[in-house]
């Protein structure tokens, strides 16, 4: 990769103190439909190359689109969702340009009719202020085929020897929300944007219409962005960083053309409307194409699809069907359960809030939840590099055994050193917790006389601890608790053990 004067970068005080930025955001979102959007190909990701395609979605002549009743309905769902209004009536259009990965040399999108239009998104920030994000349309389209670049060092056109093309993913129903252009976000820019996608993937996992897998491409970011001097009113030339696929990278992406665009604009040059590449490694970002504007794709009606007029009973239908919206819903749990705002974005951010939620409803309490959701399994999860549900399915781990867990605790029958060994066992295959502690005998002694004599012993062994409590110190009752522990094989009750402790040195 090359830099240029066109790379070159201002500070960001310097940026942010001298232009405002002005960002539009268009992320792409493939739907979890089992079929694509105009045939009936599969969609499963992953599979051999060029191995789920047909005529329809090969372009191949005389091949004649029917479109996907499923796609439609996740595309009124995710509009309402978004706050939009649905058109009662709208149609494709076909979006001229070639590119290798494209077969047909068009694709099948929506233009000036989209069937969503003017919604808005509200995001928290982690100040606890919130930006509406206005949402410009949300329309309908297929996604296009993947190159692969080989024999190069950057998996890019440039350098590489040949290049292959799998088809699979071409037809593949395609959501691109597009937001109207935010401005006022000054230095706030890359956070807002990170937000922005984050909620819009929260909101669209719990429609159940696309797994939003950032690193699979299921859900990308173009970052479009402009700066314009403070005090104007007049927006600049804009960029757009194509395929941005992790809210980091979002924020860096805003973070790094804010400060390009004004190291341009500073030294008197003139930014380039053109496409731009993203650079994980690097975090930069370097020249694509040239961009071209909407009259350069030739938009026409798409002569062989109907409009579509959903009805306005469906419509309605589909509204109610919505489930609680992801922000009210932390929130109410977050009410529920007692957590506080670091205890729920961690939470959030592992991917526990369903398992959580399931727990609780098994009849565990939430800081119990939390606790084995977050501990164990969640290490193992990240070691095997899935999130901790995948991982509880794959072993078969489910809230009923945190529950269950918890029950052993609270019912004296373990102790938390017991619990933690049983619930090893569970994630080992070794079954459920009554049975993996009815198999390693994991049991608190319940004979006061055999915890009595431990005491008894331990206070004998330790006369400097004990006189030490007898004094007052009871902070140090914790030294004689751990010989109690280790004298009866971890089997006892620390707290029964503690009374008798400070009740045989006077402290009860």
């Amino acid at each position: 990769m090359t830099t240029t004067a066109h790379d070159a970068v201002l500070g960001w005080e310097a940026t942010v103190t001298a232009y405002e930025p002005v960002m539009g955001l268009e992320v792409h979102v493939e739907l979890g439909t089992a079929t694509k959007m105009f045939c009936g190909c599969p969609t499963t990701f992953g599979a051999q190359p060029n191995s789920q395609v047909c005529p329809v979605c090969l372009g191949l002549p005389g091949a004649l689109p029917v479109v996907n009743e499923v796609a439609v309905e996740s595309a009124i769902r995710i509009g309402l969702a978004l706050n939009c209004e649905i058109a009662p009536w709208c149609r494709f259009a076909r979006k001229n340009y070639f590119y290798p990965d494209m077969p047909k040399n068009f694709q099948t999108s929506q233009y000036d009719e989209p069937i969503a239009f003017n919604g808005h998104l509200d995001v928290d920030l982690e100040d606890g202020s919130a930006y509406r994000v206005e949402i410009e349309r949300a329309h309908m389209e297929e996604d296009t085929g993947k190159s692969l670049h080989v024999g190069g060092a950057t998996g890019r056109i440039h350098g590489a020897t040949h290049s292959l093309v799998d088809y699979n993913r071409a037809g593949i129903p395609l959501i691109e929300i597009v937001t109207k252009p935010m401005t006022g976000a000054g230095e706030r820019a890359p956070e807002i944007a990170r937000a922005y996608v984050a909620t819009l993937r929260d909101l669209l996992l719990g429609l159940g219409v696309s797994d939003v897998k950032m690193e699979q491409g299921s859900m990308r970011c173009d970052v479009n962005l402009s700066l314009m001097p403070r005090g104007s009113a007049e927006f600049g030339t804009r960029s757009e960083t194509k395929n941005v696929n992790s809210l980091r990278s979002v924020e860096r992406a805003v973070r790094f053309e804010m400060t390009r665009h004004a190291a341009i604009l500073s030294a008197g040059g003139s930014v380039v409307q053109e496409t731009r590449h993203w650079h994980e490694d690097t975090g930069m970002t370097t020249a694509g194409r040239v961009k071209s504007d909407a009259e350069d794709y030739r938009y026409f009606p798409e002569p062989d699809l109907v409009p579509l007029a959903p009805p306005a009973e469906v419509v309605a239908a589909l509204r109610a069907s919505l489930p609680e919206p992801p922000v009210a819903r932390r929130k109410r749990l977050q009410d529920a359960w007692g957590y506080s705002d670091l205890e729920l974005r961690d939470v959030v951010n592992a991917g526990l809030l369903d398992l959580i939620e399931q727990t609780v409803a098994a009849g565990a309490s939430p800081a119990a939840a939390r606790k084995w959701w977050s501990g164990e399994i969640a290490r193992r999860a990240n070691a095997e590099g899935t999130d901790v549900a995948s991982y509880a399915g794959q072993l078969g781990v489910t809230p009923a055994h945190v529950a269950e867990l918890e029950a052993l605790v609270t019912s004296s029958r373990l102790n938390d050193s017991m619990a933690r060994q049983a619930w090893e066992g569970v994630l080992d295959g070794e079954g459920s917790p009554t049975a993996v502690a009815d198999a390693r005998g994991l049991q608190l002694v319940a004979d006061t006389g055999a915890l009595a004599a431990a005491v008894e012993k331990v206070i004998a062994a330790n006369p400097e601890v004990a006189e030490k409590i007898r004094d007052g110190k009871v902070q140090a009752v914790g030294a004689l608790i751990g010989q109690v522990m280790k004298e009866m094989r971890g089997q006892a009750d620390a707290a029964a053990a503690r009374e008798l402790i400070l009740s045989l040195l006077g402290q009860a």
